[in-house]
């Protein structure tokens, strides 16, 4: 994927899967792979040993990754498709279902 269509700190939709319908900010973007995580979507269980950083260690919750294809950007409350187009020769994205700007 060249291109992603979802950038981080957008709000999506996650629209198929275990967490379907749920909402939330995307905290990180992985081009090369396609995926995306999800700010309280898709928790899974992680066993850490004690660390620096943790001194118990322990069993946390955190987001795994989502295939950037599962969700859908989130403009004024709906769902949408993105798309790209050049405006004053600059390429920016747009949501498909009103044609307004995003950034």
């Amino acid at each position: 994927m060249s291109t992603m269509k979802i950038k981080k700190g957008d709000t999506v939709k996650v629209i198929t899967g275990k967490d379907k319908d749920k909402e939330g900010k995307v905290l990180s973007v992985d081009k090369k792979n396609g995926k995306v995580i999800v700010e309280g979507a898709n928790m899974v269980t992680k066993h850490t040993k004690p660390s620096v950083a943790n001194q118990n260690g322990g069993i946390i919750q955190k987001e795994a990754p989502i295939d950037a294809s599962n969700v859908m950007y989130v403009h004024k409350g709906k769902a949408t498709r993105v798309g790209f187009k050049f405006e004053n020769g600059k390429k920016v994205r747009f949501a498909k279902s009103t044609g307004e700007v995003i950034d």
